[in-house]
């Protein structure tokens, strides 16, 4: 076992695992079997450890975890109801701006829109307005996404905040 700690790189996740095997009695198969757990994880390369990482975090309810000594919330007692409220919480900062459809008359109005907040010439602003229902900018603050938007509208379009 000690083969297994001497391969993790963070001191501190050493020092907790030393602690949690030296504290917690095991018997020789449960031993046995989370060290070739162990072992097989250290064989994984760098982007299987990641998809492996996200895989257990799923697993466990946990979102990034940002210390060490975090704590899955089925483990720490606080339910999922917890969990859901602060996503709920959570505020949207980057927005698209997706035209949906427009008045026909308005066409040669909502182009130039277009125009004017992208870098495209007239034939590729044409053919974006033309497919409708496609997203002119994304990745927006509100406030820039809300401005668009009006302008949009203004000259008969109908807007929509991703």
């Amino acid at each position: 076992m000690s083969l297994v700690f001497s391969k993790i790189a963070s001191p501190s996740l050493r020092h907790h695992l030393r602690r949690l095997y030296s504290t917690t009695p095991t018997t020789s198969t449960s031993g046995d079997k989370i060290g070739r757990i162990a072992d097989e994880l250290l064989t994984l390369s760098p982007s299987e450890l990641s998809d492996f990482s996200t895989l257990l975090r799923l697993r466990l309810g946990v979102s990034l975890i940002s210390s060490s000594s975090a704590v899955p919330a089925s483990v720490s007692g606080s339910g999922a109801e917890e969990s859901g409220e602060a996503e709920k919480e959570k505020e949207k900062t980057v927005f698209d701006v997706r035209l949906d459809k427009f008045d026909a008359a308005a066409k040669i109005k909502v182009i130039k829109e277009v125009r004017g907040f992208t870098d495209l010439g007239l034939k590729e602003a044409k053919e974006l307005v033309e497919k409708t229902t496609v997203v002119v900018k994304k990745g927006l603050t509100k406030e820039e996404a809300e401005a668009i938007a009006a302008k949009l509208k203004a000259v008969g379009a109908t807007v929509v905040l991703e």
